[in-house]
């Protein structure tokens, strides 16, 4: 990420959950995509503005925060099918690397749970900036895009489709914003 000389080289940031969507998108039907979200994500971003390689993210969501609009299909996500939250409520990021790619933007490395199968994934970041809020927070942005396949996880649950196909796609689309506070 970006060095700033006017900071300390190391800095941790808290996500904000209020200004931070954890989004996906999986096709649907094979010629649809249906998209949702997680409302409930906490973590820490620690940058190392020397040596941008050391930084680090930790991140918990919520499971049964899953939110498509759709309170059948939410349910349906909720139970043993997919995600088992009674079981395992969190699904959890934590990196392993971070390798920089330009001043703004990283390729990281982690380690994703979900149910509690843990798999590598490689997520693309980009620093959209910082500045201050009116309340006189330092706030950070990130955008932070990623695919992973959903059986790797256990996620196997399908309906064949009388025309081909199957109902739920295997590859699910990261889409995750993030605004950061600086923790002073």
């Amino acid at each position: 990420m970006a060095v700033d000389t006017q900071t300390a080289a190391r800095t941790t940031w808290q996500i904000d959950p209020k200004h931070t969507t954890v989004g996906f998108a999986v096709k649907h039907m094979v010629f649809a995509t249906a998209k949702g979200r997680f409302a409930g994500v906490s973590g820490t971003i620690v940058l190392d503005e020397a040596n941008p390689a050391q930084s680090s993210v930790q991140v918990e969501v919520d499971a049964a925060s899953v939110d498509t609009r759709e309170q059948q299909r939410d349910g349906h996500l909720r139970s043993p099918d997919f995600f088992h939250v009674e079981q395992y409520p969190t699904i959890t990021f934590t990196s392993t690397r971070v390798e920089p790619t330009s001043a703004n933007t990283a390729r990281v490395y982690g380690d994703l749970t979900i149910r509690g199968v843990t798999r590598p994934v490689v997520l693309d970041a980009t620093l959209l900036g910082r500045g201050k809020n009116p309340w006189g927070q330092e706030v950070a942005g990130f955008e932070v895009r990623g695919k992973v396949n959903r059986k790797e996880f256990g996620l196997n649950w399908n309906a064949a489709l009388e025309t081909g196909g199957f109902l739920v796609g295997d590859e699910v689309n990261l889409e995750i914003d993030v605004e950061a506070v600086h923790q002073q």
